[in-house]
């Protein structure tokens, strides 16, 4: 999720894409992020018209439920980006001390900067939110200061013990590498829908995470990213993932607007719900295998590059700027109409980007974006 580049390539030369070879990036995983950061945007955008009650069951909240969960694979699939670049051996070359002083002061520095301003500024004077100790707990201890920052303290967390993984990865092939991703993802969705099934059965201790445990379910998709980073499909393989994907995505889609009890207590619509994953996985590889011998030229290598390294700063910005937006008329009507909620999108994605560009270009600013 991070502006790193996205740079390296897979193994075998045949697999190895002519932008690759030439420029040292992946822009199948830059163009992967830059989407998935839209996508995060429209599901926060978009919540508000599926939270109300008052348009349920409407053709627009349907449009707006498509928009949402149509985009539940972003986040699994931003980490996976992270593992595939971050798991690769020369980043290691030199040892964990070499990389945590590269990677973990930008990160600290962007988690304390945004924890404080969103719980300050936006949660406390903006949204005229008083904080009680209890608030003040979690803003320390759950590492979910706002709504989406529980990210920050998930990258950290996996950055850290990115060396050790890295380590046990060397030496052992592709083999080992899909079997320790599956084996851990595996065990990701066990724990969730075992999680899930005794919440609907009255369970009043679901799965909790807290800030140095938020990593840890996510640690499959980290594997998963650098297991699956040279999986490239063609032709009937193509088509049945693609196929595959997209009905795991209508799936999760048709559940959220149906919301069948049994169904989800066994397939929660969560990161850690089989159907989530299955989907997050064929898009990681259908992206990848589609874009695979793309090779934009010089001038789109400029627009694509420096839309993904804003991406990290997007995710991060775009929450306070939807507020400001729907505090603005016509927006604050959005959560009742799916036209407005389209345009807010549109108008929070690109006031988003262009802020982060802008604040790029800043000295010392650029550390937190």
């Amino acid at each position: 999720m991070t502006s790193e580049p996205a740079q390296g390539s897979p193994p075998s030369a045949p697999e190895r894409s002519r932008s690759s070879a030439s420029s040292g990036r992946q822009w199948a995983l830059d163009a992967l992020r830059i989407v998935s950061v839209v996508g995060v945007v429209a599901i926060h955008v978009f919540a508000g018209m599926v939270a109300n009650p008052d348009v349920r069951g409407t053709a627009g909240w349907w449009g707006a439920v498509v928009a949402d969960i149509g985009f539940v694979w972003v986040v699994p699939v931003f980490v996976m980006i992270s593992g595939a670049l971050v798991l690769a051996p020369r980043q290691h070359a030199a040892g964990p001390a070499p990389f945590y002083r590269k990677r973990l002061p930008r990160l600290l520095t962007a988690l304390v900067f945004w924890s404080v301003l969103y719980f300050v500024l936006i949660r406390t004077l903006f949204s005229q939110i008083a904080p009680t100790r209890l608030d003040l707990a979690r803003f320390v201890l759950d590492g979910q200061p706002y709504t989406h920052l529980y990210f920050l303290w998930l990258i950290v967390g996996l950055y850290v013990v990115a060396p050790v993984l890295a380590s046990f990865l060397q030496g052992g092939g592709q083999r080992r590498a899909v079997i320790f991703a599956a084996v851990t993802l595996g065990a990701t969705v066990v724990t969730g829908v075992s999680s899930s099934i005794l919440t609907a059965m009255g369970d009043e201790a679901p799965l909790t995470l807290l800030a140095l445990t938020q990593w840890l379910p996510y640690a499959g998709y980290f594997l998963a990213g650098w297991a699956l980073r040279a999986v490239r499909v063609s032709g009937w393989r193509f088509a049945a993932v693609l196929g595959l994907t997209v009905l795991a995505i209508v799936a999760s889609i048709v559940q959220y607007g149906v919301r069948p009890s049994l169904v989800d207590a066994v397939l929660p619509l969560s990161y850690f719900g089989p159907v989530v994953a299955a989907a997050s996985l064929g898009v990681f590889v259908c992206v990848n295998s589609a874009l695979a011998r793309w090779n934009p030229g010089s001038g789109t290598q400029r627009v694509v590059r420096e839309l993904s390294d804003c991406a990290f700063g997007v995710f991060l910005v775009h929450f306070s700027i939807m507020l400001l937006v729907r505090a603005l008329p016509p927006f604050e009507a959005a959560a009742a109409s799916l036209l407005l909620s389209l345009l807010e999108w549109l108008v929070v994605v690109g006031t988003s980007f262009l802020v982060v560009f802008l604040m790029r270009r800043i000295p010392g600013v650029r550390r937190v974006v």
